[in-house]
């Protein structure tokens, strides 16, 4: 093989014209069937492994399915065009000169650095297997501690400022308290803009009361803000400005709390529903679960939604009283009616429009309870008497708003996750949650919602689809080795793949997520991809060794097939590093980055370069090592090598 090696070298440049037409085409023709099987089940790989994120629901289906649709379809196109037009224009276009590999300077620069590392590994090759145990091994830490969350949070270049005050506030009060918050905001060098909202916006839709205000704070470019401040940096000092007492303030964003609000119904990061029967028992179970999980590391804006201090004008009528008056019950809730809330006298047209002319007392004689009791009633026998004559006039308590999901009251105990993983600080209220409560009362039941509610979701249907993913992809595997040995040394990059793409996170303090997901979801088409082909590449090497030399121990031994796989996969080189090239160049930009909505498709990008990096590393070097050993075996066992049929 040194012999061919030198040979090779001292190739000259050649010309198709030497070559009769006939033995060119059918060089061509060769050599498709070669490659195209690897080539087109390669590419059907890819697409598959794809798949997972397709069965996705909710927002991550919307935002990642048009990428895979746009990958999908790039792909079947380009695995029809291996297999059908690029034979024809190898035919029709490559008539020129033919520069063997030994002359091109690019793959010789590539083949130099590598034919020394890669004849270092064959003949150390249970030193490399161990050291890639150790690697392997040394991920189980960071895989461990790795953060979860559902989606990288998106810096929408502004802030959603949400307090919340007691019920009973008036609305003199909760607009004092916004324009004073605001005040202060807007003090900031970083903020260019600042609007509030006290109560629902004009839509039914809105079922926010006076109590609650949002501000929306637009911030100006971070290249104007002051030097080493961070979003959460001026969060904080923001948060430490606004303090008032009675107020709790909530942060957030207003695109993903208006996403948040209509898919799950709660305003915060996370959110812990409390069901039950019993509204008192609902609040009293909601701040047990407040003052348990208070404190915990990450956890802020922890905010326990009011179900009780409600004012209520109660009117209860007397019957005995206006029995003696000659009154009946209609009679006074026509006077309430008329008084405190309206009554329509009649309708005005101007023009194309209608109004309604409605007549009721004036503001001054509805805010005092002593007016609202001397409201005239006018009876037939005894003239007018005040309203307290007949009934009792009083201000109670009760509910500021009753929310109800599944036919079942509900209270809410909110709480926004920042400076730490959304996983781990869940993780830690789930736990000490059920160490407070051992059992529930009957007819009580605590769910989790929220953003936290997507991850789970998320994380379910991956769990359940990309096994059957994989199980799919080692069928095809096996179609195009017809050998299970073969499909386990593909499959064993996966996990070496995976290893680049852990360190990269842990590197980049970059959380688990469902963008995190695709990227490594997109990582392992790829690895197994370059795993196919070297496969392939080096069984080409090993059948023309065995179609030269013939088949057997006789004829071949352990140092001539270790001379094969060097020379194969040295010379295969430079149409694996294109492969990889393409892909982690394409997505040199999106590293780069620093836009709005880099920060989701950096988490798609980072375990998919580096995982590239350390999956390619495998092909070069430790997939000939698994191979010769695999060959060597099978030469000493069975006395014989067995090729692989690829070329149907």
């Amino acid at each position: 093989m040194a012999a061919s090696e030198e040979k090779r070298v001292k190739e000259r440049i050649g010309h198709t014209n030497e070559i009769p037409e006939e033995e060119r085409v059918s060089i061509i023709e060769n050599s498709s069937r070669t490659l195209g099987r690897s080539v087109f089940f390669s590419v059907l790989i890819m697409i598959i492994s794809f798949a997972p994120i397709l069965f996705l629901t909710g927002q991550e289906r919307k935002l990642f399915t048009p990428l895979v649709l746009t990958k999908t379809f790039s792909l079947i196109g380009a695995a029809m065009l291996a297999i059908t037009v690029a034979p024809m224009l190898t035919r029709t276009l490559m008539k020129c000169k033919l520069i063997p590999e030994s002359r091109n300077p690019v793959s010789n620069f590539f083949v130099r650095l590598y034919r020394p590392v890669a004849r270092f590994c064959l003949e150390w090759r249970k030193s490399v297997l161990a050291a890639c145990v150790v690697l392997l091994m040394g991920s189980v830490p960071f895989v461990i501690n790795l953060g979860t969350e559902f989606m990288p949070p998106l810096d929408e270049g502004s802030l959603l400022l949400m307090p919340v005050t007691l019920p009973d506030v008036s609305n003199s009060e909760a607009k004092r308290i916004m324009q004073l918050q605001d005040k202060i905001i807007k003090g900031f060098p970083e903020v260019e803009n600042v609007l509030g909202k006290a109560g629902r916006a004009y839509t039914a839709t809105d079922n926010a009361p006076i109590s609650m205000i949002e501000t929306i704070i637009v911030l100006k470019p971070k290249n104007q803000w002051r030097d080493g401040l961070t979003k959460d940096m001026l969060i904080r000092e923001m948060n430490e400005k606004i303090q008032i007492p009675g107020v709790v303030v909530g942060w957030t964003q207003p695109i993903i709390n208006r996403v948040n609000m209509l898919s799950t119904g709660i305003r915060t990061d996370v959110g812990i529903k409390i069901y039950g029967s019993n509204l008192d028992s609902i609040y009293a179970i909601s701040r047990q679960v407040e003052s348990t999980i208070k404190g915990i590391e990450g956890l802020e804006d922890l905010y326990v939604e009011q179900l009780t201090g409600g004012k209520y004008l109660d009117i209860q009528i007397r019957r005995p009283d206006i029995a003696r008056y000659g009154l009946n019950v209609d009679d006074v809730n026509m006077v309430i009616e008329s008084a405190l809330g309206g009554m329509v006298l009649t309708t005005t047209v101007e023009g194309r429009e209608r109004f309604s002319v409605n007549l009721r007392l004036a503001q001054e004689y509805r805010n005092d309870l002593d007016e609202i009791r001397r409201i005239p009633v006018q009876t037939m026998a005894y003239g007018v008497v005040p309203l307290s004559a007949v009934a009792d006039v009083k201000v109670s308590e009760g509910p500021p708003m009753i929310n109800s999901e599944n036919a079942m009251l509900r209270g809410t105990v909110l709480f926004n996750v920042r400076g730490r993983d959304m996983g781990s600080v869940v993780h830690e209220a789930k736990k000490k949650i059920d160490e407070a409560f051992k059992k529930m009362p009957q007819g009580y039941f605590v769910e989790w919602s929220g953003q936290y509610e997507n991850q789970v979701r998320a994380q379910q249907r991956l769990s359940i689809i990309i096994p059957i993913v994989l199980l799919i992809i080692a069928f095809i595997l096996y179609i195009t080795f017809h050998s299970f040995k073969w499909v386990l040394v593909v499959l064993i990059s996966v996990p070496v793949a995976l290893v680049g793409g852990v360190y990269s996170l842990y590197f980049y303090n970059v959380n688990f997520s469902v963008a995190v997901a695709v990227g490594f979801i997109a990582l392992f088409g790829v690895a197994v991809e370059t795993g196919v082909l070297m496969i392939a590449y080096l069984n080409d090497t090993i059948r023309k060794l065995v179609a030269e030399r013939g088949n057997g121990r006789q004829n071949i031994s352990f140092p001539i097939l270790k001379e094969a796989v060097l020379f194969g996969a040295t010379q295969r080189v430079r149409p694996l590093l294109m492969t990889v090239l393409a892909n982690i160049l394409g997505l040199i930009p999106v590293l780069a980055s620093t836009g709005t909505g880099s920060d989701v498709m950096k988490p798609i990008a980072i375990p998919f370069v580096f995982g590239l990096m350390s999956a390619t590393l495998f092909v070069l070097i430790l997939l000939p090592v698994i191979y010769n050993l695999l060959m060597e075996w099978e030469l000493k066992k069975r006395g014989a090598l067995s090729v692989l049929d690829m070329e149907e």
